[in-house]
C-alpha cells in the first residue's frame, strides 16, 4: 500500500494510503455527514465533478448492489475515506465498495482524518482538490496542479449527466394512473421517478435539452425539475423554460438544482454557499406549520429569497416555506396565486429519513386541483 495525498488548493495537504484506483483526480472538496447511505451519494449524479469526503470513519461495510444504484454509474470524481471496510458483510452485498471504485476508475484516499479535512472546510469554505496517490509530483507541483482545475462557479455541468432520450416510469401494478408527469432530468436519482409513480403519476423523464414542444406534447398534468450539478447561473435557457409553464399555470415543483432554477425563474438570485449542505441528516424547518424535518441534502448553491415575508413575482405573490435551522438558508419556495413550490433537499432521501415524502403528495394534490379547474 503506497502514500497518497489529498491536496487543497489552499496549500493543506494531507496524507493517507492509496485506495481504489491508483493516479491522480481533481474536482470540488465537498463532505458529506451520512452515517450510511455511501453507494445512494456515488451514484447521485449532482457529484459529478466533486470529491467526496465522508465524515463517518467507517465505511464499507455493506459492500455494493445493483438495487441501491441511484442512476447508471458512479458519478464522483474521487473518494476519501478514514476506514475502509476489509470486506463486505450483507446478505444484499455483490462486491465490494472498494471493486466498485476501480471497476468505475475512481481514484480513492484511505487512511486520513477525514474530520479534520471537515473542519479545515468548514473553516475556510469549500475549494479546488486533488488526490495523488502516483508518487510523480512533489508537494508544490500537486498543489500548482489543483489550483490550475476551474473552480465549481461558473459551471454547467447538467448536460453531462442528463438522459440521452426520454424514458417512461409508469405505476406499479395496481396503482391507476392519475397524472402525466414531465419531469425533466438534470441529473435525476431513480428513487425519485418511482416514488412519483407509486402515487399514481406517470413520469416521462425528458432529456435536457427537451424543447417546450417536446415536453407539451405529452399535455402534462404537471412539470418535475430534478437535481443535478453545477452552477445554477448557467441554466438560462431552462429557466426561460420553467417561466413559460408557470405563465400557463402548469404545476411546477422543482428539487435542490430544480428548486434554485425555480427561485430564478422567480426572479431571485443564487449564491455560492461556503461548504454547502451534504448528508442524510440536515435540520430544516416548515414555517408554515412550524414542524421539523430531518432530510437529505445535496447543494452547494442556495436562493437569495427573503425569508421574513411574502414576496412579489410576475405570478403573483408567494413565501419562503423552508428553512435550514442549521445556518437559515432558504430551503423551500412557494407561490401562493400559482400551482409552483420548491425544496432544497431531496425529499426521496435515497439513503436517508422519510420526513419529506409528504412533498410527494403534495405535487398529486395541487395537480388533482388543476385538473379541476
Amino acid at each position: 500500500m503506497s502514500k497518497a495525498y489529498l491536496v487543497l488548493d489552499d496549500g493543506a495537504i494531507f496524507e493517507g494510503q492509496s485506495w481504489a484506483c491508483l493516479g491522480e483526480t481533481y474536482g470540488e472538496a465537498v463532505f458529506s455527514t451520512g452515517m450510511t447511505g455511501y453507494q445512494e451519494t456515488l451514484t447521485d449524479p449532482s457529484y459529478h465533478k466533486q470529491i467526496v469526503i465522508m465524515t463517518a470513519p467507517h465505511v464499507g461495510n455493506t459492500g455494493m448492489n445493483k438495487a441501491d444504484m441511484e442512476s447508471k454509474k458512479i458519478w464522483v470524481s474521487g473518494f476519501a475515506v478514514r476506514n475502509p471496510s476489509p470486506r463486505p458483510s450483507n446478505w444484499r452485498s455483490e462486491e465490494s465498495l472498494e471493486s466498485a471504485l476501480i471497476d468505475a476508475g475512481v481514484v480513492g484516499i484511505q487512511g486520513i482524518d477525514t474530520r479534520a479535512i471537515t473542519r479545515h472546510l468548514r473553516d475556510r469554505g469549500s475549494m479546488r482538490v486533488g488526490i495523488f496517490s502516483d508518487g510523480q509530483l512533489s508537494r508544490d507541483e500537486m498543489v500548482i496542479k489543483v489550483r490550475q482545475i476551474p473552480a465549481m462557479s461558473g459551471l454547467f455541468l447538467a448536460s453531462d449527466v442528463t438522459t440521452e432520450s426520454k424514458y417512461v416510469v409508469s405505476p406499479p401494478p395496481g396503482v391507476p394512473t392519475s397524472f402525466t408527469v414531465a419531469a425533466i432530468d438534470l441529473g435525476i436519482k431513480s428513487a425519485t421517478p418511482r416514488h412519483m409513480s407509486e402515487r399514481g403519476m406517470q413520469v416521462h423523464v425528458f432529456p435536457m435539452s427537451a424543447s417546450n414542444e417536446e415536453i407539451r406534447a405529452i399535455n402534462p398534468d404537471g412539470i418535475f425539475l430534478s437535481n443535478g450539478p453545477g452552477d445554477p447561473s448557467t441554466m438560462d435557457e431552462m429557466v426561460e423554460l420553467v417561466r413559460g409553464f408557470l405563465a400557463d399555470s402548469i404545476p411546477v415543483f422543482g428539487i435542490c438544482f430544480g428548486h434554485q432554477i425555480l427561485g430564478r425563474a422567480l426572479g431571485f438570485t443564487t449564491y455560492k454557499l461556503p461548504f454547502g449542505h451534504r448528508g442524510i441528516n440536515q435540520p430544516v424547518k416548515n414555517l408554515q406549520n412550524g414542524t421539523v424535518e430531518i432530510t437529505a441534502h445535496n447543494h452547494g448553491f442556495a436562493v437569495d429569497a427573503p425569508v421574513d415575508a411574502n414576496f412579489t413575482t410576475v405570478y403573483g405573490s408567494g413565501h419562503v416555506s423552508h428553512i435550514c435551522l442549521n445556518d437559515g438558508v432558504v430551503e423551500g419556495l412557494e407561490l401562493l396565486e400559482r400551482p409552483a413550490f420548491s425544496v432544497q433537499y431531496h425529499p426521496e432521501s435515497a439513503a436517508g429519513p422519510h420526513d419529506a415524502a409528504y412533498l410527494f403528495d403534495h405535487f398529486a394534490e395541487m395537480m388533482s386541483k388543476e385538473k379541476v379547474k
